[in-house]
């Protein structure tokens, strides 16, 4: 569906996009994850149109995405920072939306409104940081936009919203498939919504692979080291704890069923690595060369 061939971006000397190569499949959730500073808003605003890239190629069922309506019409971006129409009602904010994206579902619209207790008649700029997120939830859902990406949609939710949105989302998404990109750093919280993660580091892909991919990969290890290090000596250790005698290993890497034999024989625990730890791990060691599947 999305096709990203050699994307530079660069704001004068400082480069934040280095090269990027990037296919995305229709009816796909992937998770965009990278620390501050990663370009992961600058990648989502030149895959949105909203900003032009230096150089490469961005295309959207084959077209190039820049001033071609016919595309932009496909994606919806509902970003972290609200829609810069602070003095309006809600209900005029949703009302424009109908107009701009041409799948709208304005009956979904309505149950949205409803099922996050939204109140049209107010002003945005007058509605707490909660409830403006909610606004922007409801134009991604409700938008039914082939290609609709959501950067930080948790911002001012409570638990329980949030888990009310990601429901409501894989509801929708069940029922109306589509290609939706969700950047977080809530990560835990939504791993068993992704089905692919695409991690960003220095402005450039780092890991895009799938989740149970991923998560296989990653293990923690916990006895004593005499009894770990052998046996590991040649995998891609991502995180290390030394307790009295004990330590725990955190590694990226393939453990076959022979490897976790020896290592239960000699009383090591083996559990699986989270996925937040994981991006926490790989984004902040010099791991081998990054790992991109694909």
């Amino acid at each position: 569906m999305i096709e990203i061939s050699n994307l530079y971006k660069s704001y004068g000397k400082t480069e934040v996009l280095k090269g990027i190569n990037l296919y995305l499949e229709e009816n796909k959730i992937y998770g965009l994850l990278g620390r501050n500073g990663a370009g992961k808003t600058t990648l989502l605003n030149i895959i949105s149109n909203q900003i032009r890239k230096t150089s490469g190629e961005v295309k959207l069922y084959g077209e190039d995405i820049f001033e071609n309506s016919k595309q932009i019409e496909n994606i919806c971006i509902i970003k972290d920072n609200g829609f810069g129409i602070e003095d309006i009602k809600v209900k005029k904010i949703f009302e424009a939306a109908r107009i701009l994206y041409k799948d709208w579902d304005e009956e979904y619209k309505n149950y949205l409104v409803k099922e996050f207790e939204l109140n049209l008649r107010k002003k945005y700029n007058k509605l707490s940081r909660g409830n403006q997120t909610k606004v922007g939830l409801i134009i991604g859902l409700a938008s039914r936009a082939k290609l609709t990406i959501f950067d930080e949609p948790s911002l001012g939710l409570d638990a329980a919203t949030r888990y009310k949105f990601y429901n409501l989302l894989l509801d929708d998404f069940e029922n109306n498939p589509r290609t939706i990109i969700i950047s977080t750093h809530l990560i835990d919280e939504v791993t068993n919504l992704f089905e692919e993660v695409i991690i960003l580091k220095d402005g450039q892909i780092y890991i895009k692979d799938e989740v149970a991919d991923i998560l296989e990969k990653g293990y923690f290890l916990n006895g004593k080291e005499e009894n770990i290090i052998p046996i590991i000596e040649n995998k891609n250790i991502i995180h290390r704890e030394k307790f009295g005698n004990s330590i725990i290993v955190g590694i990226f890497d393939n453990l076959d069923e022979k490897e976790k034999s020896m290592l239960r024989d000699k009383n090591v625990e083996i559990s699986q690595i989270p996925l937040q730890k994981l991006f926490i791990y790989l984004t902040e060691n010099p791991y081998r060369g990054g790992y991109v599947h694909g």
